[in-house]
């Protein structure tokens, strides 16, 4: 049996895959918030948004913690299209979970389901992505350390869901995201303390590309997606804040409906006085003279 490290670069790959697990959390709380504060093609861009987020932050942890990961006795490959194809797992069963919760009717159901839906999907990329390594030799796995990971997996994509229905505040969900970061990467842990690899040296060329060659720049663009997204949603305005600037924006505007009514017996300064004869009728200007009223006649 080959020894297992799981941390090839000391602390670096773990401090940084639970950066980025953190990272994709955060993102993905605050865009549910944002999406369940609005409606319509709006509350679905958010969603969409979240979904990307929550998915690439998680896998983007998986294959940063997998930069650390190495086997005595053996090269490591990995199966491109089956990488790729985890990536789309991940995104597609958090976007599930994430779409149950934003438009869900009930919210225990929905956060039951979601939670559900989202954690079997996360431990799902988990193992669809220790399923594209190439190694000489055979790999196992410990069946209840799985079956942990798999708890771990739901128990952080509920706690996850429910913290984006009922934490609102910046620092609420900031904290938030720090606790699902350690409940993912624990997962991940979890996973590969599961990982039993039986090695069988050979001289054959082992298909597949290397890890740096692929994943790692992968992982830099997703990583690089993930902050430039956070800086957007940071910079963008709420749901409060819109309506708060509206309303300003209509106090300071005029009236244009406003009729300028004056009371009876009011006169401007600038009206020109109409004099009026004993008996309260008007004189009327005459082009060839005056005119009185009928008293004088």
């Amino acid at each position: 049996m080959g020894h297992l490290d799981h941390a090839s670069y000391g602390w670096l790959t773990p401090v940084l895959s639970y950066a980025m697990a953190c990272t994709g959390a955060a993102l993905g709380l605050r865009c549910t918030v944002r999406a369940l504060d609005t409606t319509g093609r709006s509350r679905r861009n958010w969603l969409l948004t979240a979904a990307s987020a929550l998915g690439t932050g998680i896998w983007t942890m998986h294959f940063v913690a997998m930069l650390g990961f190495g086997v005595t006795g053996t090269a490591i490959r990995y199966d491109a299209p089956l990488i790729l194809l985890s990536l789309v797992v991940a995104m597609a069963v958090v976007g599930v979970g994430v779409f149950v919760v934003g438009y869900g009717q009930d919210r225990v159901r929905s956060l039951l389901i979601g939670g559900l839906s989202t954690g079997v999907g996360v431990a799902s990329m988990h193992y669809l992505g220790m399923a594209a390594l190439r190694l000489h030799g055979r790999v196992s796995y410990d069946p209840a350390l799985v079956a942990l990971s798999v708890v771990i997996a739901v128990v952080a994509a509920t706690a996850a869901l429910w913290a984006a229905l009922n934490i609102h505040a910046p620092a609420a969900v900031a904290l938030a995201s720090l606790v699902m970061g350690a409940a993912v990467t624990s997962m991940h842990y979890t996973g590969m303390f599961a990982v039993r690899v039986e090695v069988t040296p050979s001289a054959a060329e082992l298909p597949g590309v290397p890890v740096m060659q692929f994943i790692f720049p992968l992982a830099v663009g997703l990583g690089s997606y993930l902050f430039i997204t956070s800086a957007f949603v940071a910079l963008s305005p709420t749901a409060s804040e819109r309506a708060a600037s509206a309303s300003a924006v209509r106090l300071s505007e005029p009236d244009e409906r406003a009729v300028d009514v004056a009371p009876p017996g009011f006169r401007s300064e600038t009206t020109p006085h109409r004099p009026r004869e004993k008996n309260g009728a008007p004189a009327y200007a005459h082009p060839s003279g005056p005119v009185h009223g009928a008293a004088d006649a």
